[in-house]
């Protein structure tokens, strides 16, 4: 599991909901950082905000698409919109949800994305 987000409080707090439903899961303050790692071992599954400087979230996604298909992405987002939700479901996202981010509703996300 990994999870890509650049505010440092909302990582720190989605590392934390994570590792309390029983996932391990590495952090990424950047999509630039993560693309660089997932070449290694990517994740079975990746929480990913839309919105950072350098590489955003849709341009994670497309690399994803490209090199690893495999892995399941969950988006998150504080600028939802029917075009970002539609993109992003396009290139992929096994679920979309807006900030701020229902822990119960990430975790059942991410489940459901690991089972398909």
């Amino acid at each position: 599991m990994a999870i890509v987000e650049d505010d440092a409080e909302v990582r720190v707090a989605l590392m934390r909901l994570i590792s309390s439903a029983g996932f391990a899961a590495e952090t990424f303050d950047s999509g630039v950082d993560f693309v660089h790692s997932v070449s290694d071992s990517p994740p079975a599954c990746l929480v990913l905000d839309l919105h950072m400087p350098e590489i955003g979230g849709f341009e994670v996604q497309q690399q994803l698409l490209e090199r690893h298909p495999e892995v399941r992405v969950v988006v998150i987002t504080g600028r939802d919109t029917a075009e970002a939700r539609t993109r992003a479901l396009n290139l992929g996202a096994r679920a979309y949800l807006a900030k701020p981010v229902d822990g119960e509703a990430l975790l059942l996300a991410i489940r459901g994305a690991l089972q398909r």
